[in-house]
């Protein structure tokens, strides 16, 4: 069981490593988005570097792969681990210890020389599946923000923050320490797009932050 396991592990990490926002500057542009702009292998850099049409493949894409990265996780755990005493947890187990794989692998992509985007579409796949309703309004939160200041940096951290802790709130109740690994690993994916986003932080403290529109 445990080999199995991992296997599915190392395999939501290697789904993770497909970047997207370089498979589709290049496709489109015949340019490497991480050697221009931002230079951040995501969907808001190629939005901008190259075009509404790649920045939507890509962030769609980015999505599907944790979709599927995160479901596989869900559904092998949950087979391989069905007769154990705790197979009540395990498949939601598997869904976040495989997106917090597909995100390190985003992050850190093994067939990219290991330079990635920062996670939020992906954290945003992972948490389609572990905790729909929690992404629903973190989505809606980034759609806010995002109207208001125009900033993609602070909607997207402001929807990753409501995300995580209702991911938490709605996925852990009570006080059974089984419930404590989903707390750990929402709090994993949270603090990665947090700290991929601290240049960010420190343009939108000093107000040098840059608003869609502006060049």
């Amino acid at each position: 069981m445990f080999m199995t396991a991992l296997i599915t592990v190392i395999a939501a990490y290697l789904i993770g490593s497909i970047n997207f926002a370089v498979i589709f500057s290049k496709a489109f542009d015949k340019i490497d988005v991480r050697e221009i702009g931002s230079g951040n292998a995501g969907a808001t850099n190629v939005l901008r570097s190259s075009g509404a049409l790649p920045g939507a493949l890509t962030f769609i894409c980015d999505l599907l792969k944790a979709v599927a990265a995160s479901g596989l996780g869900h559904i092998i755990f949950s087979y391989i681990y069905s007769q154990t005493s705790n197979s009540l947890y395990v498949p939601i187990y598997g869904a976040y210890l495989c997106g917090v794989a597909c995100m390190v692998g985003h992050v850190y992509p093994l067939f990219f020389d290991f330079r990635g985007g920062k996670g939020v579409a992906v954290g945003a796949g992972v948490f389609f599946v572990c905790s729909p309703y929690a992404i629903l309004i973190g989505l809606a939160v980034f759609v806010i923000v995002l109207l208001f200041t125009r900033i993609v940096s602070l909607s997207s951290l402001a929807g990753t923050f409501v995300t995580v802790m209702l991911g938490i709130v709605f996925n852990t109740k009570g006080d059974d320490v089984l419930l404590w690994p989903q707390i750990v690993m929402a709090l994993t994916m949270g603090i990665i797009i947090f700290l991929k986003h601290s240049s960010n932080i420190k343009r939108l403290i000093n107000g040098e932050e840059r608003k869609i529109g502006n060049r």
